[in-house]
């Protein structure tokens, strides 16, 4: 008997749902939020409202698409944190009370799990491949950047994370020194394909281990603009594409040095990204020269799956839903990554 599973994500500003017929998607919603555009960054309160006010829209819309009625759900997975308290809650209260009206599971989801176990949705039709277990996967998403070993569905050790600012903060906080419009880390990416990565060299920091830090990087892009734009208030216009050709560049380059290392060290050539910052071009070219060079077997996720997605959600919730990890109506929500069952080094 086919499975079919709701997926449910109102993580920070963008409403989604999505319906997966086992691994296979049959819809993926996502309403997006041009509210906060104008404050440079997510308001929370506002995020809360827009929820409340598309979830229903967005998970008729889920059904439609699929060919579905909501009789024939099996089981309804939502994203339970972490992610921002008032957008949870709306994502959560929906899917409890869905659940209970339709008697079936509810399944709660961790959102950075989600993001790595995105690599195991199939296509409508056809099929891709996916990842063995074990294997790595470079998490970049929000405010987390992570070496995660990946055992299995379920079982992941956190070999490596960030000490301060995640990757994807320091592109955005680079973008928004450079005077660039939020979010800035897509346009970041977009201004580097015109530059040369060469031109500003960024100190990279020293940190043992797996760890990362990026706090370091930001606060040297920070003073060396600040001390160029003394002698020239147009440096950065003139610098614009060289500017973000080196950031992303140096980011990059920090991101890899780590995960080439973390290879060597576990002996695992399954590597794969997830997470937001892993649309970024630059560094999805590095990962497919490394699969030529050293012989990695690369896992990029499409950028349909790399930002916030229901289908991610749904996916995860499948697998829960086969091992019967179902949650009660005492379920809450969480605004700070608990890693799921993740272990630390």
């Amino acid at each position: 008997m086919s499975v079919f599973i709701l997926g449910i994500e109102s993580s920070c500003d963008d409403t989604s749902a999505s319906v997966i017929n086992e691994t296979r998607i049959l819809s993926n919603v996502i309403s997006n939020q041009d509210v906060h555009l104008k404050f440079g960054g997510v308001v929370p309160e506002l995020a809360c409202r827009a929820h409340q006010q598309k979830i229903i829209p967005v998970i008729d819309q889920a059904l439609k698409l699929a060919n579905i009625n909501k009789n024939q759900l099996n089981a309804i997975a939502f994203t339970n944190g972490p992610g921002l308290l008032g957008s949870l809650l709306v994502g959560t209260s929906f899917a409890k009370a869905f659940a209970m009206g339709l008697d079936i599971p509810l399944i709660e989801v961790d959102h950075i799990n989600a993001h790595i176990l995105a690599h195991f949705i199939q296509p409508e039709k056809g099929s891709k491949e996916v990842p063995e277990f074990p294997f790595l996967c470079l998490l970049i998403s929000g405010g987390h950047t992570q070496i995660v070993l990946v055992n299995n569905y379920f079982e992941m050790k956190v070999l490596g994370s960030t000490l301060d600012d995640a990757a994807g903060e320091a592109f955005d906080k680079s973008a928004k020194i450079l005077g660039l419009p939020y979010p800035g880390g897509p346009l970041i990416d977009e201004f580097a394909k015109k530059g040369d990565d060469k031109k500003f060299p960024f100190p990279h920091p020293s940190v043992a281990g797996l760890d990362f830090s990026f706090s370091g990087l930001k606060t040297s892009i920070l003073y060396f603009l600040r001390d160029k734009m003394k002698e020239d208030n147009l440096f950065i216009e003139k610098n614009k594409y060289d500017l973000c050709a080196s950031i992303q560049s140096t980011i990059v380059d920090i991101l890899m040095k780590k995960l080439e290392k973390a290879v060597k060290q576990t002996g695992i050539n399954q590597v794969a990204i997830a997470g937001g910052v892993s649309a970024n071009s630059g560094l999805r070219d590095v990962m497919i020269k490394k699969q030529v060079k050293d012989k990695w077997k690369v896992f990029i996720p499409d950028h349909l799956f790399c930002t916030d997605n229901a289908a991610m959600i749904a996916v995860t919730g499948y697998f829960k839903y086969l091992k019967k990890e179902f949650s009660d109506q005492s379920i809450s929500p969480y605004s700070r990554s608990r890693n799921g069952k993740y272990t630390e080094s």
